[in-house]
């Protein structure tokens, strides 16, 4: 389909004036109309296909600036440019300051009018993106997506309404798969830092040297290969939320600068010497047991305590499964959408019963993974219960312990993990999932206990 031509609106009390310019506008492309009165003018721009004005300043009746302010409330995005003689500067600056794109000093050329016409077309399109991609965050992430009528759920979104415009920490614990970021991104996009941005960073997933410098930034030659600064996360987060996914991992030089920041709001550079205030707000979320891992030693209890300001806990798939059947809709509905060849329309009752029925350690993201599959694999309109036949075989037997005397508890884990990878055909994020931990934590397990290569 051929997009219409664009229309601009060119008006000038010389009417000779406006109907040259209108000329040329027209030779490269535009839609132009060329108007004499300003008053014909105003009943011109209140049609949504004008996408551009171009008014003289000084006209009888009704001048420029006025044209430009009715414009502006019909259409606020549509660009203005004001054409000026050199003795109304002034007026011609106060028409950027109440919203024109640009003015021009008369005599001009075409080519300068249109250079300017593009750039504001260009500008309009990019905020209508921006516009659209905020809207369709804000929509994706609003507490409409976060399924579930449970009171569990019920008791998560009352919290969420209640401190989604605090500037505290807020502390997300639950199960692995339970949807921590996905109530990061709605505390986020539900909340006043919506127009900022969300950045997530996985504390499990880079060394801590790499960390440390991804969170706070760096400066050009604070190490080897630092050949640039590096602003970091907390300062693209600046205004806006940055989520510390599995912040149980986070080593304890890490914690102490941590705590550091959401003491005095304040970070450093790695290789700088003087602090810049920060101003993200703090979400962390773990699967981990954090005052356990205070009590040996592993967490700051200080640092533990800053961010328990605010705590939400995620309930697990098995304790709401009354939310089942909806979001088995919800979640078939995006596999669906992603995969738009699959015959697959619904959910079967027998199906739906053997979802009903199973343990779901691996919660909604194993509930996402089984129905994705049976939207790949099914051939028929109704998932049965046949295309969830990993959710209906009996459990294999645990790995066997052959020796007679007590193992050391790690040797035991590292089986009990390796038999676990095995079960899932050497999928470490899916036996991860199982087993309700990371995929560093399940690489530690398989290495702790294992016989040193000589």
């Amino acid at each position: 389909m051929t997009p219409r031509p664009r229309k601009v609106l060119v008006v000038d009390d010389k009417l000779d004036m406006a109907e040259m310019v209108a000329d040329g506008l027209s030779e490269v492309g535009w839609s132009a109309t060329a108007r004499a009165s300003s008053q014909e003018a105003l009943e011109l721009l209140a049609d949504d296909e004008v996408d551009a004005l171009v008014t003289d300043l000084r006209m009888p009746d009704v001048d420029g600036l006025a044209l430009l302010a009715a414009s502006k409330r019909t259409h606020p995005a549509r660009p203005v440019i004001i054409m000026t003689a050199y003795g109304a500067v002034e007026s011609a600056v106060e028409s950027i300051r109440r919203g024109a794109y640009h003015y021009l000093l008369k005599p001009f050329r075409i080519e300068e009018l249109v250079l300017f016409l593009d750039r504001a077309m260009d500008d309009q399109r990019v905020r209508s993106e921006a516009q659209a991609l905020r809207a369709t965050l804000s929509e994706r992430f609003s507490l409409g997506t976060l399924v579930g009528k449970s009171a569990p759920m019920r008791a998560v979104y009352e919290v969420i309404e209640r401190v989604k415009n605090a500037g505290a920490p807020v502390l997300l614990v639950g199960e692995t798969g339970t949807g921590k970021g996905q109530v990061a991104r709605t505390l986020h996009f539900e909340g006043e830092r919506r127009s900022k941005a969300f950045v997530a960073v996985n504390c499990a997933s880079l060394p801590e040297t790499l960390l440390e410098s991804e969170l706070f930034g760096h400066t050009r030659g604070a190490f080897t290969g630092a050949t640039s600064s590096h602003a970091g996360l907390f300062a693209e987060a600046d205004g806006g939320t940055l989520l510390l996914d599995e912040i149980g991992e986070m080593t304890p030089s890490l914690q102490a600068k941590l705590l550091h920041v959401l003491e005095t709001g304040t970070i450093r550079p790695v290789g700088a010497t003087r602090e810049r205030a920060s101003d993200a707000r703090i979400v962390a979320a773990t699967h981990r047991d954090l005052r356990e891992l205070v009590r040996v030693g592993q967490f700051r209890e200080d640092l533990f305590y800053r961010l328990d300001v605010i705590r939400l806990e995620l309930p697990a798939l098995r304790h709401r499964r009354e939310d089942i059947p909806l979001l088995v809709d919800h979640l078939l509905a995006r596999a669906k959408a992603k995969n738009p060849d699959s015959l697959v329309e619904s959910c079967s009752k027998d199906a739906l019963a053997a979802l009903m029925d199973h343990g779901w350690p691996g919660n909604v993201r194993e509930l996402a993974h089984v129905l994705e599959r049976a939207v790949l694999l099914a051939r028929t309109v109704a998932v049965e219960r046949v295309d969830l036949a990993a959710l209906a075989a009996s459990p294999p037997p645990l790995p066997a312990i052959s020796d007679a005397s007590i193992l050391p508890i790690r040797e035991v884990q590292r089986r009990y993990a390796a038999w676990a990878l095995e079960q899932m055909q050497g999928n470490k994020t899916r036996a991860a999932e199982r087993l309700g931990v990371d995929t560093k934590t399940l690489a530690k397990w398989l290495l702790e206990g294992a016989e040193p290569v000589a």
